[in-house]
């Protein structure tokens, strides 16, 4: 057990670090400010242009010097740039190796037979080039109102013979039924594109309810407060921890006050608003396991895509992440080791011992509730410490780089990645006409508002991966560990350099340089 003074010495470090980071926070990233510039020239060009589209290039006039040209916006209806966006984008960690078709999924072998290149379905499930995304968490998910709509999509991909993941089936709801068709690349082209959009539209909701803003922010929110609550800040484990828990409390404070909170910018800007994201949330604490889902490489197997033979040459955020995860555990493993070299060490550690309790304890009982922590918590061998401090290490740094920092490239791109949809998903297949389209997104004032907090939002302003903002480790072997994890980042700076060169499509989303401590923003 903790003592008393333990305890007080822990309240007042937590409260007095909570202090000094908001004063950081509210300094460096003054986010009423920035946000209030890029509202001023909103202001502007809907008075000047009104709130409707007149044809598709007119959505390309609110790309002013002051917000810039979004990458995402030099595609319009690209089934080989959507397949781009399952493995490259803001939630790159759901697709998935098709090993059968769902039986709610109402795809047939006719149907996709014309996009196969001469296999069958079975046949391209033998040499894994069939893969799908099942979005059923979103089935029953609320919506702002009663006459918005947010679909449970499934979509089935094809990696083709010129290396690109394409899309060959969607349904959009999970029950089959005649006003639940499967749309295919065939069909109308707006009207496949229609559905293109309504499951980006679900995959949006997904990515900010819960692989951006549980699975990174609140979930190591909460691991945060149980290490400054039970490690004293002389632990060398809170030493290993507390860069990469720089700003999180104050930064997620403030967003509480802003953006996820009643007629903030959750409710203003998508279909869902906050209700959506906190049904989700619930729903996904069932599920979400350190040892799988936070676990990089066991959630690369979990969907069988950690080979790098399938989706090779393809899959640019698992190949890169790879190099990460591998450096931060190697770093990991050796400043464990080296502080638990004597057998029983971590045993004995009440400290250690009281925060695994903690963190795998229930809400309902004051704890985190995390599951898939080794051993339930109690840590008996350096193995199972590193694989949880090495998956909130990479969670609050690889993770949450993966899913932050494109969201202005992504979400300002409303034909492409909309987060606002407008009327209900096609029920048949019949012609769709550009109008519906225009009409179906965002409109100026609400594209506006998505472009004036994801441009804050994607702005990275703290220092990269390694390089500490308080060096708190100041044991020499320690420190020699800790310089020894900075060269082996350079490296993988280098490996990424060297890919990008030969990619069609470079990715430098999670090049150490691009990539924070900590979730600071």
């Amino acid at each position: 057990m903790i003592n008393t003074k333990t305890k007080v010495n822990s309240l007042n470090f937590k409260t007095n670090a909570v202090l000094d980071d908001m004063i950081c926070i509210l300094q460096q990233f003054n986010i009423g400010m920035k946000t209030q510039k890029y509202t001023e020239e909103s202001k502007k060009l809907v008075m000047a242009s009104g709130y409707d589209w007149k044809d598709v290039d007119d959505v390309k006039t609110v790309y002013t010097p002051v917000f810039g040209v979004p990458q995402g916006s030099e595609y319009f209806n690209d089934d080989a740039d959507f397949g781009r966006q399952r493995l490259a984008s803001l939630n790159s960690s759901l697709i998935t190796l098709c090993t059968a078709i769902p039986e709610k999924f109402g795809v047939t072998e006719e149907m996709v037979k014309p996009f196969l290149e001469g296999k069958t379905i079975a046949q391209a499930m033998a040499d894994k080039r069939l893969f799908i995304i099942d979005l059923a968490i979103l089935e029953g998910c609320p919506a702002k109102s009663e006459d918005i709509v947010i679909t449970c999509p499934f979509a089935l991909f094809y990696f083709n013979n010129a290396d690109n993941l394409m899309p060959i089936a969607i349904q959009l709801f999970q029950e089959k039924g005649t006003n639940n068709p499967v749309f295919l690349p065939s069909d109308p082209v707006y009207t496949w594109m229609l559905a293109k959009m309504w499951y980006s539209l679900a995959d949006a909701t997904y990515h900010q309810g819960l692989t951006h803003l549980n699975f990174t922010h609140f979930m190591m929110e909460g691991i945060c407060v149980a290490t400054k609550r039970n490690l004293s800040p002389s632990h060398p484990i809170l030493r290993l921890l507390n860069p990469h828990f720089i700003y999180l409390m104050a930064i997620d404070f403030l967003g509480l006050g802003t953006l996820v909170n009643p007629g903030g910018f959750f409710d203003q800007t998508s279909n869902g608003g906050i209700n959506a994201a906190f049904h989700l949330m619930r729903k996904s604490m069932e599920f979400w396991r350190l040892d799988l889902n936070g676990t990089f490489p066991e959630s690369l197997k979990s969907r069988g895509v950690f080979e790098e033979s399938v989706l090779k040459g393809a899959y640019h955020m698992r190949d890169d992440g790879l190099l990460l995860y591998d450096a931060i555990k190697t770093y990991v493993q050796k400043y464990v080791a080296h502080y638990y070299s004597v057998e029983g060490s971590m045993k004995a550690d009440y400290e250690i011992q009281n925060w695994g309790a903690e963190i795998v304890k229930s809400r309902d009982d004051g704890g985190v509730g995390i599951l898939g922590v080794p051993n339930n918590g109690h840590f008996e061998t350096i193995d199972q410490l590193v694989v949880t401090l090495t998956a909130i290490i990479y969670t609050c740094s690889v993770a949450h780089a993966a899913a932050n920092f494109q969201q202005y490239d992504e979400y300002s791109a409303p034909f492409r990645f909309p987060f606002t949809m407008h009327g209900v998903p096609p029920k048949d297949k019949s012609p769709v006409v550009i109008e519906t389209i225009l009409k179906s997104i965002a409109n100026r004032a609400e594209l506006l508002g998505v472009m004036s907090i994801t441009k804050v939002l994607s702005e990275k302003a703290t220092q990269s991966l390694g390089d500490f903002e308080k060096q708190l480790i100041v044991d020499p072997p320690a420190i020699q560990i800790v310089d020894e994890f900075r060269q082996s980042l350079r490296d993988v700076g280098k490996r990424i350099d060297e890919r990008n060169k030969s990619r069609e499509h470079p990715y430098e989303w999670l090049h150490p340089s691009a990539i924070p401590n900590a979730i600071s923003i």
